[in-house]
């Protein structure tokens, strides 16, 4: 996994050129406590970098997810839907919310490192 990371704490795996992987960071996923509901995008819709493209309610909160970066939705996470806890227990990995073409190179540039 090649991650970038945003102030909202969102990821988005850039390793596949061609798509990203996009979910909520470790930190976020400590900071809302027990997820017990996720609210996916659509398949085939298409976010600007910075839109509301999902939420993840929490025994403690409700937060919106933002998109990383621009494009359009081609796949999402139906086993995150089935079990929101994935969010908790594995929130790098199995844990992902959806996947998105047509990224835009530019728009991953200012993403923030892990150390960032």
């Amino acid at each position: 996994m090649t991650l970038k990371y945003t102030p909202d704490h969102e990821w988005i795996d850039v390793a596949n050129p061609a798509s990203a992987t996009v979910g909520i960071t470790d930190h976020a996923q400590d900071a809302l406590g027990d997820v017990v509901f996720v609210d996916l995008p659509a398949i085939g819709k298409t976010f600007k970098r910075g839109e509301v493209a999902g939420v993840v309610e929490s025994v403690k909160a409700a937060a919106d997810l933002y998109m990383p970066v621009s494009g359009e939705v081609v796949a999402v996470n139906e086993t995150l839907r089935a079990d929101p806890s994935l969010a908790n227990s594995d929130p790098q990995n199995a844990g992902w919310f959806s996947e998105r073409r047509n990224r835009d190179d530019i728009q991953i540039r200012p993403l923030l490192s892990i150390a960032a």
